[in-house]
């Protein structure tokens, strides 16, 4: 009697992916990634997101740019982690000001305030420094990012949420840039943005509070992907994290990203 061949991890890892693709189409979340695969790393993790990215990109989606997530320290205390980390999304998963966007379409959603940098220019790592990373912003806009877990019960640690496209559910962005300089950005550091469910404050930051400097999110970002071979295009969004801890959404749900005198994006959440 022939052995039974046992799957390779790359086998693995691609049924985790398939998995994850299943959950994002039915809406029906699976158990943490973390207890299907032995030791999954963050290797492993990225593996599983960018299998899912290039399936997407091969029905014909258009990648409309990146967002990095888990920068402050209060999105890495309300998750349990200790790093950042990055996802995508598409030009089907953006939304503008005043959008009303069905709950139905999530899991488990939840929001966070962010700054929307458009990038003018082409960026790509390794070496990109603070002040390359700002010279490549063309304008700053208030944004949202709806968050989603395919992970049940957002029991997610590192590894799910990376291979889970960093939990990345949807954006929203302004359509009239944030009174900001992006040529400026030490003036980053001191903007602070609230968020708002309806009608209630539920955090505020700073700047400062998204990994120290919010454009250092890009830096990182251009350089990680540098390292594979990626750029960062001219047009494309990135979110470089939250300015507080995201919080649940529902149908019925109005979310603001209260930036004062500079401007604010605002949400609904319909059935």
């Amino acid at each position: 009697m022939t052995a039974r061949t046992q799957p390779s991890r790359t086998e693995l890892l691609d049924q985790l992916a398939s998995e994850l693709l299943e959950a994002t189409t039915s809406l029906t979340p699976i158990p943490p990634l973390r207890d299907q695969l032995d030791g999954m790393d963050v290797t492993d993790a990225y593996y599983v997101q960018t299998a899912q990215l290039e399936h997407h990109v091969s029905a014909g989606r258009v990648l409309a740019g990146r967002k990095v997530g888990l920068t402050s320290l209060a999105m890495q205390q309300q998750l349990g982690v200790d790093s950042p980390d990055f996802g995508f999304f598409f030009e089907d998963m953006v939304h503008y000001d005043g959008a009303r966007i069905a709950a139905s379409g999530f899991i488990q959603p939840k929001v966070e305030p962010e700054f929307g940098f458009v990038l003018k220019s082409r960026l790509k790592g390794p070496g990109v420094t603070l002040e390359q990373a700002a010279a490549a912003i063309g304008a700053v806009y208030p944004a949202i990012e709806i968050i989603d877990s395919r992970i049940r019960d957002w029991d997610i640690k590192l590894v799910d949420t990376i291979a889970d496209n960093a939990s990345c559910g949807a954006i929203a962005v302004g359509t009239t840039p944030l009174a900001i300089d992006p040529a400026d950005p030490a003036g980053l550091l001191d903007v602070e943005c609230s968020l708002v469910i309806d009608g209630h404050v539920t955090g505020t930051g700073t700047g400062a509070d998204v990994m120290g400097h919010p454009i250092a999110p890009l830096a990182w970002l251009a350089n990680v992907l540098g390292e594979q071979g990626v750029a960062l295009e001219a047009g494309q969004l990135v979110l470089p994290g939250s300015f507080t801890k995201a919080e649940p959404v529902s149908a019925g749900s109005t979310a603001v990203a209260d930036f004062g005198p500079l401007g604010s994006l605002t949400i609904h959440f319909t059935n």
